[in-house]
């Protein structure tokens, strides 16, 4: 498996990989996973993690496309190939970017090729507004082409990758796998909780909890724009906010302080992956306020288990797994958010009967043995569509 990310580190792809993972394993396959020189190594029995050379004047990497990813791409190709190469595998396994290196090498190692789509790369690249020049979405968009042309099975992480899949032409087995395991952690006790609360500092508030990144594209000015209207229907609220890298949870301050709300607003920062859960489990209100996008956030399905009320932007990132029913979902804007929390926070009957439909959507669509069931299916699929024979 080739995973072009800093890897483990509490953010979309990574947590995608690392899920991927625990289900291969659980199903008795050996992993040998190539990624970048930096992050966490999990502890997880039948995975072993290559780490690829760091190139002398790259010292991190930030999400989305960078001139740091091109530089680190080359030693984690190189190390790749020589790997597939060996004749020690059986199935080469590829994330993002690392799909056009699994499409080069297809033949040349004869390894069934399964590509692991969590986004479209000249999409990324047109998202991402500093890359949308001349060329460059072209560009992504041939080499895309060559990917889906060189698999022989595709995995999509949502129903909008699926259809683009199946829009390009790719007849090989393609399965839609949502990013959805969980960690395997029991329920927070009474006792834990009010000691989150009250080491947050909170008391007895009305929470409203995010949990995810703090890229732009998240929609943190909104929320925090939203903040300012909410108070005067719920005089107690706090918003806490889960996540960020310390350079934007420090700009999130600083936004927050300028509104004349940090008495509000309680940042912690990144936190442990299996922490995450306890957070929401002390929301009176979850919110993801994205702005742009088509992928659907991890944090989504989270949501849909934790049982609190959702309000959710209508983008299509949420919308193709949330409905009216699962969630409160309101336009983009700072007011449609706070009057979405409003309506959440003060009508007991509405929050319980969206927590209740998003707890069964989960149980019925997204749990665990359904994730593991299809990453079985397509590798078995992937393996028998290839046109050559995998190594003994």
């Amino acid at each position: 498996m080739v995973a072009p990310q800093p890897f483990f580190r509490p953010r979309g792809t990574p947590f995608s990989v690392l899920h991927r993972i625990r289900a291969l394993t659980r199903l008795g396959h050996r992993v040998d996973l190539v990624t970048y020189p930096f992050g966490e190594t999990p502890d997880i029995d039948g995975l072993e993690v290559h780490r690829a050379a760091r190139p002398p004047a790259v010292r991190d990497v930030r999400i989305g496309p960078s001139i740091a990813k091109l530089f680190l791409d080359i030693p984690v190709f190189s190390t790749s190939r020589r790997m597939a190469l060996s004749g020690d595998y059986d199935l080469f396994h590829s994330h993002e970017e690392a799909g056009v290196l699994g499409s080069w090498l297809r033949r040349r190692a004869g390894l069934p090729h399964l590509y692991d789509m969590h986004s479209s790369l000249p999409q990324q690249f047109a998202n991402f507004g500093r890359w949308d020049l001349p060329g460059v979405v072209p560009a992504f968009r041939a080499l895309e082409r060559f990917t889906l042309d060189g698999a022989d099975g595709v995995i999509a992480v949502c129903p909008e990758l699926a259809d683009h899949v199946t829009a390009s032409g790719f007849a090989g087995p393609l399965e839609m796998i949502e990013n959805t395991m969980d960690f395997d952690a029991p329920p927070a006790s009474h006792a834990e909780s009010a000691a989150l609360r009250e080491r947050l500092g909170v008391g007895q508030a009305r929470l409203v909890v995010y949990t995810g990144t703090l890229e732009p594209y998240q929609g943190m000015d909104l929320l925090v724009q939203a903040a300012a209207a909410v108070p005067a229907a719920v005089p107690d609220v706090r918003f806490v906010i889960v996540g960020g890298r310390p350079e934007q949870v420090r700009a999130l301050e600083a936004a927050v302080r300028g509104a004349g709300l940090v008495e509000r607003f309680v940042l912690t920062g990144s936190v442990a992956p299996t922490d995450v859960f306890r957070y929401l489990e002390i929301a009176d209100a979850l919110v993801t306020c994205r702005v742009r996008g088509t992928n659907t956030p991890l944090k989504v399905y989270q949501y849909l288990r934790s049982g609190r009320p959702i309000v959710a932007t209508d983008v299509r990132s949420h919308t193709q797994v949330l409905g009216p029913d699962t969630a409160e979902l309101v336009p983009a804007t700072a007011d449609a958010i706070a009057s979405g929390l409003v309506r959440v926070l003060t009508d007991p009957s509405r929050a319980r009967e969206l927590a209740s439909n998003a707890a069964r959507l989960a149980e019925e669509r997204y749990g665990e043995r359904r994730y593991v069931e299809a990453v079985e299916r397509i590798v078995n699929a992937t393996v028998a569509d290839a046109p050559f024979e995998p190594a003994a």
